[in-house]
């Protein structure tokens, strides 16, 4: 399946009506199709993902959406993603498919051991904020981070996460001096 970095699939046992949209979270030139998943106990999707074999058939249709990143801007500008849990599939995604790119990624977990992958990323270009544990980075959501994170009007802001995190952020760069033309959303309920 071809995507760009950034979209998102639906995905759902073979056959049955439950579906969820999970951002895809391989690179674009991977050989394989990757999506984070967080078990939710009373989710309809991810316990029964959860139990699945190999090479038990799943449903995916897709792929959806325009989170991502203009051509023009990518390797020009510096981007600042910000993330809440696994609202860090496009910009793994991001990561994985574009070498190059100047990129911090602000990322808030609950717990230090929620921050997937992050080897995967330079360690001088991720901040990790946990809201309920202190030995892992910044202590506190990244709303908490942001105020104090020097910004430059110039950079674009990508900001995929729970609604709530995405309406404080956008809040808090408008503070700053961001135009809302520099700053794209994602939204996970």
């Amino acid at each position: 399946m071809q995507f760009k970095a950034g979209q998102h699939i639906i995905v759902g046992l073979n056959g049955e009506l439950n579906q969820r949209e999970y951002s895809v979270y391989s690179g674009e030139n991977d050989d394989y199709l990757e999506i984070l998943v967080r078990e939710v106990p009373e989710g309809n999707v991810s316990l029964k993902l959860k139990q699945c074999k190999p090479d038990q058939l799943l449903q995916v249709n897709g792929p959806f959406g325009s989170f991502g990143l203009e051509k023009f801007d990518m390797f020009s500008r510096k981007l600042v993603f910000i993330a809440s849990g696994t609202g860090i599939s496009p910009f793994h995604s991001f990561v994985k498919s574009y070498f190059g790119i100047d990129y911090i990624l602000i990322h808030g977990v609950r717990y230090n051991n929620e921050a997937y992958d992050r080897n995967d990323y330079d360690p001088h270009r991720y901040y990790l904020c946990t809201s309920k544990e202190s030995n892992g980075g910044h202590k506190g959501r990244v709303t908490s981070f942001l105020p104090d994170y020097p910004v430059d009007p110039d950079m674009l802001f990508y900001v995929c996460g729970n609604n709530n995190m995405i309406y404080e952020v956008y809040h808090i760069l408008g503070d700053k001096g961001i135009p809302d033309d520099n700053i794209f959303t994602e939204v996970y309920f």
